[in-house]
């Protein structure tokens, strides 16, 4: 059919152009229709071979003849469509279900109305119990080579965690297991409790999921990841890739206890501490209140006994020292030196007069030639000084003259004078 247009109200037909014969020749105005896209696209899938393919399965359906079942990637969020006869799925046995591990020999089938890709399977392969234990140990020396198990790696649990995160499952005995023991011990633990599946292909995404939710949580001291045990295949998850890296990339302290006693996923290696049941990991995560007491009240049994020791010992010690001479009397140890001190000091007030006497013999001897030499003593003797007018003395009668005016010093005062003759 051509296209259809108007022109001048009268209905014409145009030639439809041939459609381009490569891809690369589509345009905007001359693009594919779905119709012609289609059967390329599944042309382009039908000449591609049967490829063996690996995964998990999910949502296995039976249909008559038929089995349809969706297989994913145990490592990452990816999955495909599978078809097979319900016979190959039938020999396998009642081991096929969600969570099987399966080789399939499949080609793959476009539909043309859908759109959409499957896999057409002619061999199915249950994969078995010897290569999954060997994929395991070859992931576990992989990460052990990187570290992820080393013990310097792994974090110290808080003495005391206020919140406790716990990743379990909905239904089950590891949450009451856990949170029962825990409460029973400290009943002021609070937790935060992720309910997830455990088992089968969503528990690594989902599990994963929790971990870091609750590692972002800064009130969760501690994670706890519990499951309570089962069968090999169920506990697969725990080993997967992803979900260790997960745990090892978890700031938070974590707490594996996911199996029992001879139970040991990956996850066991690479968590801070291995708890061998959910119950077990109750009592790793909170001390008991009843056992603190009693240490508590041991403690200071011994820390009074310790005292009371001690200041036994000290006072012993003590009446020890006191009972000595030297305690007993004390002014002993200053007697002897008091004498000393007495004597040198009535030696030092003897020497010290005798210095002031013979200081104060001298200073009279002194003080009599001084009074020898005075001229104040030969005024005493009757002796007398004459001074002119203006204080010169007179020592030769030429140096005065009649009528000059004089002083006459004597021991008692002044005389004034007069010069009558030469």
């Amino acid at each position: 059919m051509g296209r259809v247009r108007q022109a001048g109200g009268v209905s014409e037909t145009t030639p439809r152009e041939p459609l381009p014969l490569r891809a690369a020749d589509t345009t905007p105005d001359r693009p594919w229709p779905v119709r012609h896209l289609a059967p390329k696209i599944a042309d382009y899938v039908q000449r591609m071979p049967p490829v063996w393919i690996e995964g998990q399965v999910l949502d296995l359906k039976r249909w008559n003849t038929t089995c349809f079942l969706t297989l994913r990637d145990t490592d990452v969020d990816m999955s495909i469509s599978v078809t097979t006869s319900a016979a190959s799925v039938a020999r396998l046995g009642k081991g096929v279900g969600d969570g099987a591990h399966l080789v399939v020999h499949a080609r793959p089938t476009y539909h043309l109305k859908r759109g959409s890709l499957s896999f057409a399977a002619d061999d199915v392969r249950l994969v078995g119990l010897g290569e999954l234990l060997e994929r395991i140990e070859h992931l576990r020396r992989v990460l052990g080579a990187e570290g992820l198990f080393d013990e310097s790696r792994k974090k110290r649990l808080p003495f005391l965690p206020a919140v406790v995160g716990l990743v379990c499952a909905q239904q089950g005995d590891a949450e009451h297991d856990v949170v029962s023991n825990a409460r029973g011990r400290w009943p002021a633990v609070r937790f935060e409790i992720r309910r997830v599946t455990v088992q089968g292909p969503r528990a690594v995404p989902e599990v994963s999921a929790a971990i870091a939710e609750l590692d972002a949580r800064p009130e969760v001291e501690v994670i706890v990841v519990a499951r309570g045990g089962g069968s090999f295949e169920d506990l697969l998850p725990f080993s997967n890739e992803a979900l260790v890296r997960a745990a090892a990339a978890c700031r938070t302290p974590l707490v594996s206890a996911i199996g029992h006693h001879l139970d040991a996923p990956l996850l066991d290696l690479v968590a801070d501490l291995r708890a061998s049941t959910p119950t077990d990991a109750a009592k790793r995560v909170v001390p008991d209140v009843a056992e603190e007491r009693a240490r508590i009240a041991q403690a200071r049994l011994r820390s009074r006994a310790a005292l009371t020791q001690r200041l036994a010992r000290e006072q012993t010690a003590l009446e020890h020292w006191r009972s000595r001479p030297a305690l007993a009397r004390p002014g002993t140890l200053v007697d002897a030196h008091e004498t000393r001190v007495l004597a040198l000091r009535e030696s030092a007030r003897r020497t010290l007069e005798h210095l002031l006497d013979r200081a104060q013999t001298e200073v009279r001897g002194l003080a009599g030639h001084v009074r020898a030499l005075s001229p104040a003593a030969t005024l005493d003797r009757g002796y007398a000084v004459v001074q002119r007018a203006d204080g010169a003395v007179v020592r030769d009668p030429d140096e005065v003259a009649v009528g000059d005016a004089l002083r006459v010093r004597v021991a008692r005062g002044e005389l004034a004078a007069q010069v009558t003759h030469t």
